[in-house]
């Protein structure tokens, strides 16, 4: 106590002369070195890009991972379809490595009733009917936004599907009977909406260790119904992988729509 003095503090012998003002290596009289200030905008060193250095989160990445989400998917789906009406080299390849892959059998068969909408939806529906129970009951406002929003994303998918089918007119495999509209593959586009965004909605509500087994099982589900068309000859290869490109294309964007990724990549209130 008896160190307190009214008025402004004073030098003693004993600070650092560093302190003081004008001292060697200090641009400022309350700075001891020339270290760079310790402040979010004071000089950053640039990274190897000359771009000045950012602390995480780094605003633009997870914009750019998003774009590059939507983007390649729809890129690689155009690209099949090209190659789909064009009867082009892709094609020949594909029915190659049908040929080498179709064996029907049982299993298969049962693999591909999990793509089936009697299957699938009503898993989705039950999801959705929890979702909006749970947020309504938690006084969640717009409780009925992401099941609506799911929804509505199941029914684009024949909307989308029915018309390309059309266009594209692609022949079966030789074990199917003659006929077109084989191209994409519907059962893989509804298993992957509907699993997948069954998955979307359920995982704010669990556990992390939930969330994992959530995902291996949905991957699993949409890998073996893809494997079950293959196997069987109910799709040709590359009507699958169309499927996934455009299913990629629509959970991202129903990911987005739901508000679960931002740009600056922290997840929204």
């Amino acid at each position: 106590m008896g160190d307190f003095r009214p008025g402004p503090p004073q030098l003693r012998p004993g600070r650092a002369i560093a302190h003081t003002t004008g001292a060697s290596g200090s641009g400022s009289p309350h700075r001891s070195d020339g270290h760079a200030p310790q402040t979010p905008r004071g000089a950053r060193r640039s990274d190897p890009d000359g771009r000045p250095g950012t602390t995480p989160p780094v605003p633009g990445r997870p914009t750019s991972f998003f774009a590059l989400l939507l983007g390649l998917p729809a890129v690689l789906f155009a690209l099949i379809t090209w190659q789909v009406v064009a009867d082009g080299p892709l094609v020949g390849l594909d029915e190659r490595v049908s040929r080498a892959l179709v064996h029907p059998d049982r299993p298969s068969e049962l693999l591909t009733d999990l793509g089936n909408v009697q299957v699938a939806v009503p898993v989705l529906a039950a999801v959705l009917l929890y979702v909006a129970l749970r947020a309504r009951r938690t006084g969640t406002h717009r409780w009925w936004r992401e099941p609506v929003a799911a929804a509505v994303l199941m029914a684009l998918v024949p909307a989308l599907i029915i018309p390309i089918k059309e266009l594209t007119a692609r022949h079966g495999t030789p074990v199917m009977p003659p006929g077109s509209g084989y191209y994409p593959s519907g059962h893989t586009a509804t298993a992957a909406v509907a699993y997948g965004a069954a998955t979307m909605l359920l995982i704010p509500h669990v556990s992390r260790a939930v969330r994992r087994a959530l995902l291996l099982t949905c991957a699993v589900l949409v890998l073996g119904v893809s494997y079950g068309l293959v196997r069987r000859g109910f799709h040709w290869p590359l009507d699958v992988v169309a499927s996934w490109c455009l299913c990629v294309v629509l959970l991202s964007s129903l990911w987005l729509v739901l508000g679960r990724g931002t740009p600056d990549g922290r997840p929204r209130k």
